[in-house]
């Protein structure tokens, strides 16, 4: 025993660690401290959980719009436990959400930003922007419609606000959201937000433990007890709890999964994660030129007032009915925030069932193999093999090239698809092969009698009796090329 005991004490002389972990486990707690001064520990908690899951997807995660959905399904479909390290990363957002919420609310409640704390509230306010942003740029990184479309939103909506321009410029990298895109909300998301995050931690932790725990509204009679090992207990069981109740989500419910990014179904309805969707339903009452109002004004103001919350209200009452300007704001902006919440839940459409396939994706696997196609995209023709191009080229460059009326000048023929929307079908199909959702890979004989009702379907919208009734002209969802090389899918197919 005297080695070890010899090894410490030398240890000790050169990093005095003996003096830290005093300094961090018997820091005198004051009398009345009970569990609701559990909710930092929690987020501080869920924190280091979303830190070890995102280094553990990272290591399987390709940066790339080629191969970043493709990860994502490797990660989730063959990775051991894959799926269980996603989830928890996945709902660790939410949770992380909800346990700043109530630890800003407990912090309210007691008026724990009081002199001589404002500077701590400060640090505060700045690390659940943080969250935030950390949450807005994991959108993008899955690839998958929603990821591509909310990002889309987003970008639009840095656009109405001052500089516009030059911020939707830097979030997107280029003309289209692409490559650059990805690239640099990855890097957001992985090298700047962390390296803030860890910064404003640090200095919140030290603050804390520099001016102490506020402690209960009223005094309490009792000596102060040590951190460790009372007020640790308190917040090793409440962590454990919440961790378990993560896990338990990560193990029953699966992380959502789009399909893959498709920049040409300009039908799909983006919808924001839970804490976002009060914002988005808030752009609803503020139409056209009063965007900005609702994407810039109010949130500003929001944000304005938190962090003068400690300058505003100087009072030295703790008690928040004694406080009812702060409380009512609080209960007010609060209120709002449920509401429109409740109200974006009621507006958002249901989600599509992948075993569902319309008529352009079942359209698809004949457009690509349309003999047309296949005289100079082979092994050895005179263009690129189709595979290859999907590789190489991104979905708009597809999409516009294949609906071109003339992609190769050359060549004295036009391109068989000159229809953007079958245009769109073809690049749809090229990148859901990719990922594993053709319609092929989907198995889409299996059920005779919805073939049948798909095959019926698409003649009826080919037919002029069809047109005529509902007014429209000829197109690829009416027209007969599109519904009759469906219908002669599905007949090979059945």
């Amino acid at each position: 025993m005297a080695l070890p005991q010899t090894l410490l004490d030398w240890l000790d002389s050169r990093t005095g660690w003996r003096t830290g972990r005093r300094h961090l486990l018997e820091e005198p707690i004051q009398a009345g401290v009970g569990w609701w001064f559990v909710t930092g520990s929690i987020l501080l908690m869920l924190l280091t959980v979303q830190f070890v899951t995102g280094v553990a997807l990272a290591m399987f995660y390709v940066p790339a719009p080629d191969h970043a959905y493709d990860s994502i399904r490797f990660i989730m479909e063959r990775l051991t436990f894959g799926h269980v390290l996603r989830g928890l990363h996945f709902f660790g957002a939410s949770f992380i959400v909800v346990a700043a919420v109530v630890h800003m609310l407990r912090v309210v409640a007691l008026g724990s930003y009081k002199n001589p704390r404002e500077v701590t509230w400060l640090t505060g306010v700045v690390l659940l922007l943080l969250i935030l942003g950390f949450a807005l740029t994991g959108y993008l990184l899955p690839w998958d419609q929603k990821a591509y479309w909310a990002t889309t939103v987003t970008i639009n909506i840095a656009r109405s606000a001052p500089l516009g321009e030059q911020v939707a410029g830097l979030l997107q990298g280029g003309s289209t959201l692409g490559s650059l895109t990805l690239l640099r909300w990855y890097a957001a998301h992985v090298f700047l937000l962390p390296a803030a995050l860890i910064g404003f931690v640090i200095a919140h932790l030290f603050l804390m433990r520099r001016h102490g725990i506020s402690g209960a509204l009223r005094h309490v009679e009792g000596a102060a007890k040590p951190f460790y090992p009372y007020h640790a207990l308190k917040d090793t069981l409440a962590g454990s709890a919440v961790f378990a109740l993560l896990l338990t989500f990560a193990i029953v419910f699966r992380a959502p999964l789009d399909p893959i990014a498709d920049p040409s179904d300009a039908a799909y309805v983006p919808r924001p994660e839970w804490y976002f969707l009060s914002l988005f339903q808030l752009l609803k009452y503020f139409p056209g030129p009063l965007e900005p109002l609702a994407t810039m004004v109010i949130p500003a103001l929001v944000v304005g007032l938190l962090l003068l919350l400690p300058f505003l209200d100087r009072r030295p009452d703790r008690h928040f009915l004694k406080r009812p300007l702060v409380t009512l704001g609080f209960g007010i902006i609060g209120l709002g925030i449920v509401v429109l919440t409740y109200l974006g839940y009621k507006d958002t459409p249901a989600h599509a069932d992948p075993s569902v396939w319309g008529p352009l994706p079942l359209a698809g696997p004949t457009f690509v193999r349309d003999q047309r196609c296949l005289t100079c995209h082979t092994a050895g023709g005179t263009a690129s093999v189709l595979e290859d191009i999907r590789i190489r080229r991104d979905p708009e460059w597809i999409i516009a090239h294949a609906g071109s009326r003339g992609h190769r000048p050359r060549v004295a023929r036009r391109t068989p698809w000159r229809d953007e929307r079958r245009a769109g079908a073809l690049g749809s199909e090229l990148y859901a092969e990719a990922a594993g959702r053709s319609v092929a890979a989907a198995g889409i004989r299996a059920e005779e009698g919805r073939i049948a009702h798909h095959r019926q379907v698409l003649l009826e919208l080919s037919h002029d009796r069809w047109r005529r009734r509902n007014r429209r002209p000829r197109s690829v969802t009416s027209g007969g090329h599109a519904g009759q090389a469906v219908a002669a899918q599905l007949d090979y197919q059945s």
